[in-house]
């Protein structure tokens, strides 16, 4: 028996009866909403709103407060690995992140797994936010993937293409399989830290997997997304921890994905709900995937996108609703309101005979 007063997220991860579709969003304490525009604002720059405890669960608690969201999402970023291992991470506006210092082959020979103590304020984020939310909804943490972290610090930030990762992939593989055995290491570390301060579930962010061929991205990508899955400690319990795995542009890798230990796949809007459970059948649960972009149509428009999504799942257990990727800056809250109690009350239907 779960002490979470509203354990839907949880349960759909586990393919388990749900009354309706939980529904999270990805980046759902972010720049959209002016509360937290405000916050930021105070912090001074996005790394002093991480690195600010108190900050950073006062903004994860935000469209909690707002919406009636199944989860809540710790307030963080996949990079916080790098920067605790001296990369220096920093936000500028209209580029995203860039590393003050990223990683030479000289570097990368001397790399290893960051203290703890380093990256303490995301556990200490975690700690005070489930206090704070008093069993309402769960708590989820992430990390960004080993090759996606990889991909950053050796370019020094987003790129198109990454061509700097993909030169040392041809002509170093050997140099970057030590990269991403220590990043590896790492992110496993990063995510039993934030399980063991309270999250309810974990998420990797696989955002570059999809520049990679097929072989590639099992060679360079998914062999170390299962070594991080595998070495979670996730709680011998009747129900472990669950662990959401989201490969951007991964579409061609469902099946391979769903056999990584993780127990829900993240997708995109490049697949349908149906094609991907095809795929998969039972083995995982599945979440997503509406077009982000939907959210700045008319709210008939996003009517109608919610219930093209709920019927290309067609029903039963194991569906959690998200949007394909990050929600955008510009998109009104007032469009999220509709968007989160549409898909609770559109799906009802679909949970009726289960």
């Amino acid at each position: 028996m779960s002490s979470l007063k509203n354990d839907r997220f949880l349960k759909a991860a586990r393919r388990e009866p749900v009354d309706q579709t939980p529904v999270w969003i990805m980046r759902q304490a972010g720049r959209y909403l002016p509360e937290y525009q405000a916050v930021r604002q105070r912090a001074g720059s996005f790394m002093a709103l991480c690195k600010t405890p108190e900050l950073a669960c006062e903004v994860t608690l935000q469209p909690i407060q707002r919406f009636a969201l199944d989860a809540a999402i710790i307030f963080s970023d996949i990079l916080t690995i790098p920067d605790a291992m001296g990369c220096k991470l920093s936000f500028i506006e209209g580029k995203g992140p860039v590393f003050a210092n990223p990683l030479q082959a000289a570097d990368i020979h001397r790399v290893a797994v960051p203290d703890v103590e380093r990256l303490s304020y995301v556990y200490e984020a975690i700690t005070l936010t489930k206090r704070a939310l008093a069993g309402s909804v769960p708590l989820i943490g992430f990390c960004g993937s080993p090759w996606t972290l990889s991909a950053y610090t050796v370019e020094g930030g987003s790129m198109p293409g990454f061509p700097r990762v993909m030169k040392l992939l041809r002509e170093d593989p050997i140099l970057l399989h030590h990269l991403l055995d220590v990043l590896a290491q790492s992110v496993c570390a990063h995510l039993n830290g934030q399980i063991e301060a309270g999250a309810d579930a974990v998420m990797i962010f696989d955002t570059w997997g999809g520049l990679l061929s097929t072989e590639n991205y099992e060679e360079f990508s998914l062999y170390y997304v299962k070594q991080v899955i595998a070495g979670l400690n996730r709680g011998k319990a009747l129900h472990p921890v669950p662990v959401i795995l989201f490969t951007k542009g991964g579409k061609n890798w469902l099946p391979q994905m769903a056999a990584s230990g993780c127990d829900v796949l993240g997708l995109d809007w490049e697949v349908s709900l149906y094609e991907a459970r095809e795929k998969v059948g039972a083995k995982v649960a599945l979440q997503g995937n509406l077009d982000p972009a939907v959210l700045l149509q008319s709210p008939a428009e996003i009517r109608q996108a919610i219930e093209l999504v709920l019927k290309s799942y067609g029903g039963g257990a194991g569906h959690i609703f998200n949007l394909g990727h990050g929600i955008t800056p510009e998109v009104n809250p007032e469009q999220v309101g509709l968007l989160v109690d549409w898909v609770h009350e559109l799906s009802k239907p679909y949970h009726q005979h289960q």
